[in-house]
């Protein structure tokens, strides 16, 4: 089992970045997966999740990002993203997506940083 977190970088306040996890070894569709971040000196924040399929596929969101943040899962890909819109400093953490499971699986995430 393998995730593979893409697609930070730095950019400004109110800019956008499309973050990438591509999955391999497990099918993404079967499994609740989820985004979560972890900045400098703060408790690590749940961001996103999706749900398996039968869950619906059904996605949840901090209230933090609601509204800015989109979750998707393209299937034939077997990848799943985190499309962040009008993005804020205190957005600045390391982004990690995680298979929810027995054990969970997680990859080694991707580091976002919105200057103001």
């Amino acid at each position: 089992v393998q995730l593979q977190a893409c697609g930070g970088g730095l950019v400004h306040t109110g800019g956008s970045l499309r973050l990438s996890c591509a999955a391999s070894g497990f099918t993404l569709d079967y499994y609740t997966i989820m985004w979560f971040r972890q900045a400098p000196g703060k408790e690590r924040e749940g961001v996103s999740c999706i749900y398996n399929s039968d869950g619906d596929g059904s996605r949840d969101y901090a209230n933090s990002v609601k509204g800015r943040f989109t979750i998707s899962r393209d299937n034939a890909k077997n990848t799943l993203y985190l499309q962040m819109d009008s993005l804020k400093p205190e957005d600045t953490a390391v982004y990690i997506c995680l298979k929810v499971g027995d054990p969970d699986e997680r990859g080694k995430g991707t580091e976002v940083t919105v200057s103001s």
